[in-house]
């Protein structure tokens, strides 16, 4: 799989990691093993999963000693079936076991994301794509949705600056304090119509028919019911057939595959980020 990260984030991610683990010293470790003793290890799957977080795993080691040899036998985005050796390490005693509890850690929670990712591109079977959204851990935004990524998945905006996306509390901040919301909203488009892509969330059909007057790139449904769904999906058809559904809200499995009755563009799920469950991962000395 031909995705990258960039190597200087990575050093960021890793350092802070490795300070936070090491602090002064594995104080356990210089006291047992020889600082010239080098050994073998191997990282292992221990159940099946989606491979994410080699290159991330590879640079803890790195920072701790240089000269470790690091020998991937799989790529980030790989399906690997349980007790697979993903890598083969070889170098200083000290800095593997010193490295271990971080590189695991990273690996298990990225393949965690990029597995349950994987779960709901499955589900879609083609008919829609599936986004993640904001709802990330803070400081590893980056990591995850590099993640969803390798999972199959597709990113949506990463920051505010990216794009507009008009939530319901922006609706309800204009209601509440009486400012003229669909004078607003129309100055906005006409401000940044040609520099981003302007996205409106609607809760209900009232707010579908608000949206309608914006003509914006991309409708969000979010926590509708399957009839109102299928109502403002033929009112968005009729009236902007090139704007973009996006589906989200409360979305399980069951959810999922109902919606492939739909015409929709995709999916957002923040739950890929927030609740996938990490990957168990084992590193064995030979």
């Amino acid at each position: 799989m031909k995705l990258k990260l960039d190597r200087e984030k990575i050093k960021t991610f890793v350092k802070l990691a490795l300070e936070e683990d090491i602090g002064e010293g594995d104080i356990t470790t210089e006291n047992i093993i020889p600082p010239t003793l080098k050994i073998k290890a191997r990282i292992i799957a221990e159940e099946k999963c989606i491979i994410c977080g080699l290159p991330v795993a590879k640079e803890v080691f790195k920072t701790l000693d240089r000269r470790i040899r690091w020998r991937a036998k799989v790529s980030d985005g790989d399906f690997v079936k349980p007790k697979k050796v993903v890598v083969e390490i070889f170098g200083s005693a000290r800095a593997i076991l010193a490295g271990e509890r971080v590189a695991l850690n990273f690996l298990q929670h990225l393949s965690g994301i990029a597995t349950y990712t994987n779960k709901f591109v499955k589900l879609a079977n083609g008919k829609f794509e599936i986004y993640d959204t904001r709802k990330t851990h803070p400081g590893l935004r980056y990591l995850e949705k590099y993640a969803v990524l390798c999972g199959g998945g597709k990113n949506h905006r990463f920051q505010l600056d990216d794009m507009v996306l008009v939530k319901d509390n922006h609706i309800k901040v204009c209601e509440i304090y009486r400012l003229p919301i669909e004078e607003v909203l129309y100055r906005m488009k006409q401000r940044l119509d040609y520099t981003t892509d302007v996205e409106i969330e609607c809760c209900n059909l009232r707010e579908v028919k608000l949206a309608l007057k914006i003509n914006p790139d991309i409708i969000m449904l979010d926590n509708m019911s399957f009839a109102q769904l299928k109502k403002a999906i033929k009112i968005i058809r009729k009236n902007l057939p090139k704007t973009k559904i996006e589906i989200s809200g409360k979305l399980d499995e069951q959810k999922i595959k109902k919606l492939r009755k739909l015409d929709i563009d995709f999916v957002s799920l923040g739950k890929i980020t927030h609740s996938a469950k990490d990957v168990s991962f084992t590193l064995e000395v030979v």
